[in-house]
């Protein structure tokens, strides 16, 4: 799975201000990422506000990510949930000819035991035409898949190809990338810990501010990729006030803001998640300002 390696963009769902998606903001972010020199775009993760998207939204979501790419770069597609069999059925009746890998969550909110975790992820793969990338997030889901869990789910089955590990714990991930398959990737899901991530061995990241900064971040990780490790700091600490404040009062409205300053896309989000106050706002302003001088 070499189209992994390097960073991929989790997508945002630009809103209109009556709510409505706005596929010319979409348009203009998913051109912007590419344009800056990622890897690979995920659609429908996490950040799409993927939990208040109806059927018919996500459709149109996934068909004009498609048409703008236009074959571009690989396509991750997210498709999980806390509903097995529900998964499992989506995996049998969709279209996934478009996509590389899909990107499915670890259950949320049931809070299932590490053999529960395994047993659902078993059931994914055995359903799954194409490659799995597995994505543990625990302050989300409310369980940790331990990476005895992980190794276990990449030794038994072969379409289990990565994970995104966003515990934002580098020991975990570096247990993991000690054992693991050769082959196997160990994707950050964490841009404040990335580039340790990709020093340590891991091939890359799937990034929130990434789709803000493609060029900066981006090339830090390919830096980091091919060990100029100054150099890749360097950029880190450039990068590193902004993925403060982009999750400072949670995920999408941080990144949202970004491309508002940037005259992207708006900075509207659906309920129950809001826009960040003025104050965070000024200081994402003027990091833009700054970095774009």
């Amino acid at each position: 799975m070499q189209s992994l390696i390097g960073t991929g963009v989790a997508l945002v769902t630009p809103f209109k201000k009556d709510f409505s998606i706005d596929t010319e903001a979409l348009e203009r972010i998913i051109n912007h990422s590419i344009n800056g020199g990622i890897e690979y775009l995920v659609v429908l993760g996490t950040t799409a506000e993927n939990a208040t998207l109806s059927q018919d939204e996500k459709e149109l979501v996934i068909k004009t990510v498609i048409e703008v790419n236009n074959g571009r770069l690989p396509l991750v597609l997210g498709v999980g949930g806390n509903n097995t069999l529900k998964v499992v059925e989506e995996l049998k009746t969709r279209d996934l000819s478009h996509f590389v890998a899909i990107l499915s969550v670890s259950p949320y909110y049931n809070k299932p035991t590490q053999e529960g975790i395994y047993q659902h992820f078993k059931a994914v793969s055995e359903a799954s035409p194409i490659p799995v990338i597995l994505y543990n997030v625990p302050g989300r889901t409310s369980s940790n898949m331990l990476p005895k869990t992980v190794l276990r789910l990449a030794n038994d089955f072969e379409n289990v190809v990565a994970i995104k590990e966003a515990a934002g714990d580098i020991v975990q991930a570096m247990q993991i990338l000690k054992d693991k398959p050769k082959d196997f990737l160990v994707i950050s899901g964490d841009d404040m810990i990335a580039l340790p991530m990709v020093l340590a061995g891991g091939a890359g990241v799937i990034s929130v501010i990434g789709q803000g900064f493609p060029v900066e971040f981006s090339e830090m990780i390919r830096l980091g990729l091919n060990r100029k490790v100054d150099e890749a700091f360097k950029s880190q600490y450039l990068l590193a006030d902004s993925i403060d404040m982009i999750f400072e009062q949670g995920n999408p409205a941080g990144i949202k803001e970004v491309f508002q300053s940037l005259g992207i896309a708006g900075n509207t989000l659906r309920l129950p998640l809001v826009s960040v106050d003025e104050s965070l706002s000024k200081r994402i302003n003027q990091f833009v300002e700054n970095i774009s001088k």
